[in-house]
């Protein structure tokens, strides 16, 4: 950006409305957890395969949630780390190459900085190599103090699958991990399963696969029930190990995994009608918000993954003075 860029920008942030609500600050002090669904397109949500949910526990986990139905997947190239910036710094990605690629010596005020102000240690959990998006340099940046990733799992052929160890051990082996962390702490775990072109063992299938004339829309629906049961058997160990409530879970995903090419077969496996507003809607992703013990409420209203920050910010009492073209999803 050059100076008249910076001035348009400045103008557009000074004017943006500071309005808080009743909600403000009611995850205070709380332990984060960020769960980041590769490839997680909000049509799966409450959605069937010969009569069988393809997130029976995430459809069951938005009841109790704040669930926002129509968010968008912002991404561009840099795909889920574009995802990952939007999410860290309320900033848009690169129209071009990655931000972690690209631009990781600049200077950024993320979320991870903000609530080292406020005493939490920041971690970030994922199964793949350190190197891949440059990520151990950019996390560094960002402000996590510890990544634990690819050589701090025991990762086999038997455990793994496509791009890496499949997300039931994945998230099986990072919970003594986290039960390390000081406390209270962001926890940011990236899920692998679910990643194109959507390959899973026989035995990992839980649910039939659909019936299209493309293979990459009929796998997906396997690799997307089981990431669902993998967040489920991990709130349960949660649960389990005392864990789960005094902490705030924001589950989003990161960008679409069917893309335009694929589209008609989806189009016919939801038994819609083809519309002109189709591809649109299936770059919606789902975005939910858990606090133990608070209700269920589903929140229509339009918004992107650059809103994530500023909302979560909002629920942990903190105002936020940095550039950021994000808005709090609750105002």
């Amino acid at each position: 950006a050059d100076q008249s860029d910076t001035a348009v920008i400045k103008d557009f942030v000074s004017n943006k409305n500071e309005e808080t609500t009743d909600l403000f600050g009611i995850a205070k002090g709380k332990n984060v957890v960020l769960i980041s669904m590769e490839s997680t397109q909000d049509f799966v949500i409450n959605q069937k395969i010969d009569g069988k949910e393809i997130t029976p526990f995430l459809n069951d986990l938005i009841k109790e949630s704040y669930y926002f139905s129509h968010i968008y997947d912002q991404t561009a190239q840099g795909k889920t780390s574009d995802s990952e910036i939007m999410v860290d710094t309320g900033l848009y990605p690169l129209s071009g190459g990655s931000v972690f690629v690209r631009r990781p010596e600049n200077t950024f005020i993320s979320m991870q900085k903000l609530l080292k102000d406020e005493n939490y240690y920041s971690a970030v959990f994922h199964g793949n190599d350190p190197s891949f998006w440059n990520r151990e340099n950019m996390y560094k940046n960002l402000g996590y103090e510890r990544f634990f990733s690819k050589s701090d799992y025991t990762v086999t052929p038997e455990n793994s699958i496509n791009y890496g160890i499949k997300d039931i051990p994945f998230f099986q082996q990072s919970i003594p991990y986290l039960k390390s962390l000081p406390k209270p702490y962001l926890a940011k775990f990236i899920t692998l399963t679910n990643h194109f072109p959507f390959l899973l063992n026989e035995e990992d299938q839980m649910i039939n696969l659909a019936d299209t004339d493309e293979g990459v829309v009929n796998r997906y629906v396997t690799t997307v029930r089981y990431q669902d049961e993998a967040i489920k058997q991990f709130f349960e160990q949660l649960k389990k190990k005392g864990m789960y409530k005094d902490t705030i879970f924001i589950l989003y995903g990161d960008h679409y995994g069917i893309s335009e090419k694929y589209e008609d077969a989806l189009t016919d496996m939801l038994g819609r009608e083809k519309s002109a507003i189709d591809h649109t809607e299936y770059r919606q992703v789902p975005l939910i918000i858990h606090i133990p013990g608070q209700k269920g409420m589903t929140i229509s209203s339009p918004g992107g993954e650059v809103d994530i920050q500023l909302t979560l910010l909002h629920l942990l009492g903190i105002k936020y003075k940095a550039i950021t073209f994000g808005y709090d999803l609750f105002t």
